[in-house]
């Protein structure tokens, strides 16, 4: 198979074994890249609270485990 810069889809026949790698379809790599840019979102998402977190820890100088004893958490 000819190298190509477009996306590969790759589908097993989980019975036989059978593997077929095609390029993708304008479709696939339209949802290729919202699939990508909301990875992207939930990523900057979760590492902004992480950051809030780390940053109320700091301001009231107490450690993850004395917040969640204070917040009754185990």
């Amino acid at each position: 198979m000819a190298k190509t810069n477009t996306p590969q889809v790759k589908f097993v026949n989980a019975e036989t074994g059978e593997e077929i790698v095609r390029d993708a379809t304008i479709e696939e790599i339209a949802q290729m890249e919202i699939d990508g840019d909301n990875t992207a979102t939930a990523r900057a998402q979760t590492e902004s609270k992480a950051a809030q977190r780390r940053a109320i820890l700091e301001h009231l100088k107490i450690t993850e485990e004395e917040a969640r004893i204070l917040l009754g958490g185990n």
